[in-house]
């Protein structure tokens, strides 16, 4: 009982040196894997900083956002260009959303509206809009409930007074705290991207001013230019539209930009990337306005160039005299305190 009971702890223990042995060899013969390379080595070192979806904090909603290979360079791409379009029937019938019912307003309708505006990125990128087009998210388009499709409008960031244009070809934003939504770029030149959504005015360009912005260009060469850095320039009497007769250099000289502070209530008659631009938008207004409005003048600020008129004793007054102008076909200007 005793020898059986060593002959079998000692033939368990040799099978257990064999098998360890073995495990030994084994190991011995497994070839080491280098590590697996980190993926962070393929995303781009620089990304926008926008807050994450679905964050509160007035950002995209549910899994929009910038796309994952952003172009560079999106804050010189080139506002829309307006221009008289024919309307597309099916684009600009009453329909209904959410239990709402929205009716497209006519082409030749006054719009102006302040409010809430948001943007929409990645997740629409390349969708239908409700033109038909592809939505694409890099040019300068945007969504409205009832605008007429297409359309073009003038959108203001009242915040920081930035100004583009876009073309309307979709239908949205369905928030009943929304008016309109931008695209991914044209939310980036007005400085509310990484906010999410901004204090914006929009106004409806009617053919009748397209036509003047138009004519308004040949005249006095402006083309549309993306906002980049803005070299001085030596101006010339061929950046400027004619001189009706009787008004000669005397009359009207070449504004120059002040560094003066202003104080008061001001009409911003528009923003410009290139001095020359915000120079023939001041002739302008010096041949209409002249003698009715108070003068304007050119304030560079960082590498805009933007045309001021006033000031005003109060924000009525200002209110007034912005109603004017629109009121007689230009557009109306947003009113700014300093």
């Amino acid at each position: 009982m005793t020898s059986m009971q060593t002959f079998d702890t000692s033939a368990i223990r040799h099978t257990a040196i064999m098998l360890l042995a073995l495990t030994l060899v084994g190991c011995s013969s497994v070839v080491k894997q280098p590590p697996a390379p980190s993926t962070s080595a393929n995303i781009s070192p620089v990304q926008p900083t926008l807050p994450p979806a679905g964050s509160g904090r007035g950002g995209y909603y549910l899994d929009d956002g910038p796309g994952e290979n952003t172009p560079t360079g999106l804050e010189k791409v080139p506002d829309a260009e307006p221009r008289v379009e024919p309307l597309l029937p099916r684009a600009n019938r009453p329909y209904s959303v959410f239990g709402s019912t929205y009716t497209p307003v006519a082409l030749n309708h006054p719009y102006s509206q302040r409010g809430v505006g948001s943007w929409y990125g990645k997740k629409f990128h390349g969708r239908k809009t409700s033109s038909g087009e592809l939505y694409d998210m890099y040019k300068m388009t945007a969504a409205h409930p009832t605008l007429p499709i297409p359309s073009y409008s003038r959108v203001t960031n009242l915040d920081n007074g930035k100004q583009i244009i876009v073309r309307i070809n979709d239908r949205g934003p369905f928030r009943s705290n929304r008016i309109i939504d931008l695209s991914y770029t044209a939310a980036l030149k007005l400085g509310y991207l990484g906010k999410g959504s901004g204090m914006l005015q929009v106004e409806h360009l009617r053919p009748a001013e397209i036509e003047r912005i138009i004519q308004s260009r040949r005249m006095s060469g402006i083309t549309d230019e993306a906002i980049a850095p803005a070299q001085p320039q030596q101006a010339s009497a061929n950046d400027y539209p004619p001189l009706p007769s009787g008004l000669g250099n005397d009359d009207m000289r070449v504004p120059q930009p002040v560094a003066t502070s202003l104080t008061g209530y001001y009409l911003q008659l528009g923003s410009f990337a290139k001095e020359h631009n915000a120079q023939a938008m001041h002739a302008q207004y010096a041949i209409t306005w002249a003698d009715k409005l108070p003068p304007a003048q050119i304030v560079q600020k960082g590498e805009l160039y933007r045309l001021y008129a006033g000031p005003f004793s109060s924000r009525n007054e200002a209110d007034t005299a912005a109603r004017q102008m629109q009121n007689s076909g230009s557009p109306k200007p947003l009113i700014v305190e300093h």
